[in-house]
C-alpha cells in the first residue's frame, strides 16, 4: 500500500473514500450514545451530523457507518469510524479505528482512501493528553497497514481486494506541529513494516519456512536494513556443545539453523556509549513445525504448529524496525530454529541432555522442546556479551489456558527490566498480563536423575515451570520472557484485523529495546 501524509483541509480533497472518527461522548451507564466528530472542519461535521443525530450510530470501536455523495466535500463517500468511549479513548483504539477504516474499504473495492487525522478539539484536555499527536500519527500508519494485509497467499483463486493508495490527512494547529506528525507517520510505516514482514513469516507453511529458509531470510532482511547477520547449522552447535538445541533438531532431515544478528549504534564522531552500556540480547524459538517429536501431539490442530517460529519471527521483525530507528544501544539477536520431527534419531521422554551452559536436563516430553532451544540460545547471548535478555515464544499451552486469547504471559526476574517493558506496552498497545516465576516453584522442576527436568512434576503451573526452566539458563542477567502462544495466531477476523498471524511483540520488544538508548 502506498502510504502518504500531506496537510490540508480534509473537506477539500478529492479521494473515492475519506474516514473520519467519532468517540461517543454520553456519560453514565444506561446513557443513548452521542457521538462526536474527531474533525474541526464544518463541511465534514455539517455532512455527517443528520446521520449522528439519529441515533442510527453508536460510535463503538471498529463501528462504521458509510455515507455516498456528502454534501459540501470533495470525497465521493464519507466513512465514519467509531472509536468507543471518549473517557477510555487511547492511541490504541485510534490504532483498531484506522485499521477497521481499511476493512471496511476493502470488500467495497476501493482502491484509494484518505483517513482525516482525528482532532479532538470536542473533548475535555485529559483527552488531549491521551492523544499525543506523534503517537496518534504512527498508530493511524500501523493500523491502517496491519489491516490491509490479508492472508490467503496459496489461493490459486485469490480475489484482489488491497487498498493501494491511502493518504493521512493532517492539519498543523496550535497543539500539532508538521515535524511532530511527520516523525510519528514515519515510524509508523517503518514499525508496521517489521510487524508485517513477522507476520509474512509466521503464516508461511512448513514445506516453505524450513529452518534454512528462515535463516535465508533473516539474512536478506539484514542486508536490506544494514544488519550483521550470521547463520550456522549443525556443526556450529556441535562446536559450541548446544545439547539442548541439538536433541529437539536430530530428529528432523531439516538442518537447524542457529541465526546471529547484530545491530551496532552508528554514533556521532567523537561520541562513544559508557563502558557500562547495555547490550540487549533478543532470543526468539524458531521451531518452524513442531509435531511434538515421540510425544506426539494429537492430529487436531496440528497444521497450526507452523506457527511454532513465532516467537523467532517476532526478534527478526524488531530487529527490522532497530536498523531502521537507530537507537544508540547495541542490539544482539539470537534465533534457535528447528523441526520437531519424530524419526530414528529423535529424542526420547527419559533421555538427559547436556546444555550449552553445562546443565543437564531430564526430557521428561520432547513436546516441550521449546523452552530446550531457548536454553542454549539464552545461555549463548550472554556469552556474545548481552547484559539484559528478553526472550519471546509460543511457549505453553497453559498460558493459553490461563490467559485465554486476549492476552499473553509476560515473566521477569528484574524489576526494572520489566518496568521498562511496562512502559513499552503504554506505547505498544500490546496486552501482556504478568506471571510470577520466584524460587517457590523451582522445586517443581527438579530432577533426580539430571539437573532440572524440562517439564514441572504435573500440569500445574505449566506456563510459570517452562518460565522457572529458563531462568536456570538466565541466572541473575535481567530478563523479559514472553509466552506468546495464546496470541500469535487471530483465530477469528476482528473489524481492524483479518484471521491469521498478529505480529505480536514485534512493537512492544521495539519500545523495550528504545527504553535503553541514552
Amino acid at each position: 500500500m502506498d502510504t502518504k501524509l500531506i496537510f490540508q483541509d480534509a473537506a477539500g480533497f478529492a479521494i473515492p473514500l475519506l474516514a473520519v472518527f467519532a468517540v461517543d461522548v454520553s456519560v453514565g451507564k444506561d446513557a443513548d450514545a452521542l457521538p462526536v466528530l474527531l474533525a474541526t472542519s464544518d463541511a465534514i461535521t455539517d455532512a455527517a451530523s443528520k446521520v449522528l443525530a439519529s441515533g442510527e450510530f453508536k460510535a463503538s470501536l471498529g463501528e462504521t457507518l458509510l455515507l455516498h455523495a456528502p454534501d459540501g466535500l470533495k470525497a465521493q463517500r464519507l466513512l465514519i469510524v467509531g472509536l468507543g468511549k471518549a473517557k477510555s479513548l487511547s492511541v490504541n483504539e485510534v490504532r483498531k479505528g484506522a485499521g477497521a477504516a481499511v476493512r471496511a474499504a476493502k470488500p467495497r473495492n476501493v482502491r484509494e482512501m484518505a483517513v482525516a487525522f482525528p482532532e479532538d478539539h470536542a473533548l475535555s484536555d485529559e483527552h488531549l493528553e491521551a492523544l499525543p499527536c506523534t503517537l496518534t500519527a504512527r498508530s493511524l500508519v500501523e493500523g491502517a497497514e496491519l489491516a490491509e494485509r490479508d492472508w490467503d497467499t496459496y489461493k490459486s483463486d485469490r480475489q484482489d481486494m488491497s487498498v493501494a493508495s491511502l493518504t493521512l490527512i493532517a492539519r498543523e494547529t496550535e497543539k500539532t506541529t508538521t515535524e511532530e506528525i511527520q516523525k510519528g507517520f514515519e515510524e509508523g510505516l517503518i514499525i508496521a513494516g517489521a510487524q508485517n514482514f513477522t507476520r509474512a513469516l509466521v503464516n508461511e507453511p512448513g514445506n516453505v519456512l524450513t529452518p534454512t529458509e528462515l535463516g535465508s531470510r533473516a539474512a536478506a532482511m539484514c542486508e536490506e536494513v544494514g544488519l550483521d547477520c550470521e547463520v550456522f547449522s549443525t556443526e556450529k552447535l556441535h562446536e559450541l556443545k548446544m545439547g539442548a538445541f541439538w536433541a529437539v533438531a536430530k530428529g528432523s532431515a531439516q538442518p537447524p539453523a542457529l541465526i546471529v544478528m547484530t545491530y551496532e549504534p552508528k554514533l556521532e564522531k567523537g561520541e562513544s556509549l559508557p563502558q557500562d552500556a547495555p547490550v540487549l540480547g533478543l532470543v526468539g524459538k524458531g521451531i518452524t513445525f513442531d509435531t511434538g517429536g515421540i510425544s506426539l501431539k494429537p492430529p487436531d490442530g496440528m497444521d497450526k504448529m507452523k506457527y511454532d517460529m513465532a516467537g523467532a519471527g517476532a526478534m527478526i521483525g524488531a530487529m527490522r524496525a532497530i536498523a531502521q530507528l537507530k537507537p544508540k544501544v547495541k542490539v544482539i539477536a539470537v534465533v534457535c530454529s528447528a523441526e520437531n520431527m519424530p524419526d530414528g534419531k529423535a529424542f526420547k521422554p527419559g533421555d538427559v541432555v547436556t546444555a550449552m551452559s553445562g546443565k543437564t536436563i531430564e526430557i521428561l516430553n520432547t513436546d516441550a522442546e521449546g523452552r530446550l532451544v531457548l536454553a542454549d540460545g539464552l545461555h549463548y547471548a550472554k556469552t556474545l556479551g548481552c547484559t539484559h535478555l528478553i526472550n519471546a515464544a509460543t511457549l505453553t499451552g497453559a498460558c493459553v489456558v490461563a490467559l485465554g486469547m486476549i492476552n499473553a504471559g509476560v515473566f521477569s526476574n528484574d524489576e526494572a527490566t520489566w518496568g521498562k517493558f511496562e512502559e513499552a506496552m503504554k506505547v505498544s498497545g500490546e496486552k501482556f498480563w504478568r506471571l510470577p516465576c520466584t524460587d517457590d516453584y523451582k522445586e517443581q522442576i527438579k530432577s533426580q536423575i539430571a539437573d532440572i527436568m524440562n517439564t514441572g512434576g504435573s500440569r500445574w503451573g505449566g506456563a510459570i515451570t517452562a518460565a522457572m526452566f529458563l531462568k536456570e539458563f538466565v541466572e541473575d542477567t535481567p530478563w523479559v520472557h514472553l509466552d506468546i502462544a495464546g496470541c500469535a495466531w487471530n483465530e477469528e477476523q476482528k473489524p481492524w484485523l483479518p484471521k491469521g498471524p498478529s505480529g505480536i511483540a514485534v512493537r512492544s520488544i521495539v519500545e523495550w529495546v528504545r527504553r535503553f538508548d541514552g
